[in-house]
């Protein structure tokens, strides 16, 4: 057993999990039996990729809000006692003319290099992290799509056990909000019917990008992960407050996703503010994830997708723990 601390930090959030990861050779030797026991999961919205599309550079004001959350992290970390540190960087520093000022505060801070992964190591380490509990649930029809909506970019990978095939496309919830619906510095409240159509117009794009090189269509069982999609999820279910154990593995409608996602982009900010379990930093951009989604589940024909809490950075921990990528070390 190994104790690992698995750090996601996204355009929209950065993310702690601290975790004793069992990895074992599996009874017929192939592939690996893990297991892996949650000690403290967290999130902080930091909004790192703050003006980067259109400025391609990461603000300083974004940079310091994500420092601060790496050095609450770092003393969890260290009150853990974690033996393996793994920081994966996505989106938004991908994009980043100076990110390597996003390096080394990084490393002044949690002794660790941040590994700015590709599209696609993404997509595999969100699969990893959702799908492994899933294959035992034999009712669960393959192939499976996993998308992973974050705030810069989104994630598509189909396969079974394994990977078949992968893509990052660049439509995030963040990314869209300020690409169509910020006029003069501000968001569009609510947005108008020509701002959602080009938004709805921009996704579209990005899925026939995806298509060509993942089969969307093969798609039995859609697995949606991150804060967009489970935000959708707390919605329909109706809860007073957000309760993960309740989110996760729950199954949401078509429709609802469709009735939310007209909700969403037709109420202001103060109506999405209300809603018990939205989190302050998504009022303003839970009407681009939601249509994200919608537009995934529509374009595949999906009647439901199946939530998942498991994500990136549950891949991150177990990848951590079989002894992947260059960034661990005893804190």
């Amino acid at each position: 057993m190994t104790r690992v601390a698995a750090i996601d930090c996204g355009t929209n959030s950065i993310r702690l999990l601290v975790a004793d990861c069992t990895v074992s050779a599996g009874a017929s030797g192939e592939g690996a039996v893990k297991e892996l026991v949650e000690l403290d999961r967290r999130m902080t919205i930091v909004r790192l990729g703050q003006g980067v599309d259109e400025t391609g550079r990461l603000a300083p004001e974004a940079l310091e809000r994500t420092f601060a959350a790496c050095r609450e992290y770092a003393a969890v970390i260290k009150e853990f006692g974690a033996e393996r540190v793994r920081f994966v960087a996505t989106s938004a520093s991908r994009d980043a003319e100076n990110r390597d000022e996003f390096v080394q505060g990084v490393m002044d801070i949690l002794g660790v290099e941040p590994e700015v992964i590709s599209g696609d190591q993404e997509a595999e380490l969100s699969f990893t992290g959702a799908t492994g509990e899933l294959v035992a649930h034999e009712h669960l029809e393959r192939p499976f799509l996993v998308v992973d909506i974050g705030g810069g970019s989104t994630e598509f990978v189909v396969g079974e056990e394994h990977v078949r095939a992968a893509r990052s496309v660049d439509v995030g919830c963040v990314r869209m909000t300020e690409r169509h619906l910020v006029v003069d510095g501000r968001v569009t409240d609510p947005p108008t019917r020509e701002q959602i159509t080009a938004m709805r117009a921009d996704i579209e794009a990005a899925l026939d990008l995806a298509a060509e090189k993942v089969p969307l269509a093969e798609a039995r069982t859609l697995v949606g992960l991150a804060g967009s999609v489970t935000t959708v999820a707390a919605i329909a279910l109706g809860l007073a407050e957000y309760d993960s154990s309740a989110i996760h593995h729950a199954r949401i409608s078509y429709e609802q996703v469709r009735e939310i996602s007209g909700r969403m982009l037709t109420a202001t900010h103060a109506e999405r503010a209300a809603i018990p379990v939205m989190h302050p930093g998504r009022v303003d951009v839970i009407g681009a994830g939601a249509l994200v989604l919608l537009a995934i589940m529509e374009r595949i024909g999906a009647a439901e997708v199946v939530v998942s809490e498991h994500d990136i950075l549950d891949g991150i921990a177990l990848k951590a723990a079989e002894g992947a990528g260059n960034d661990e070390r005893r804190v």
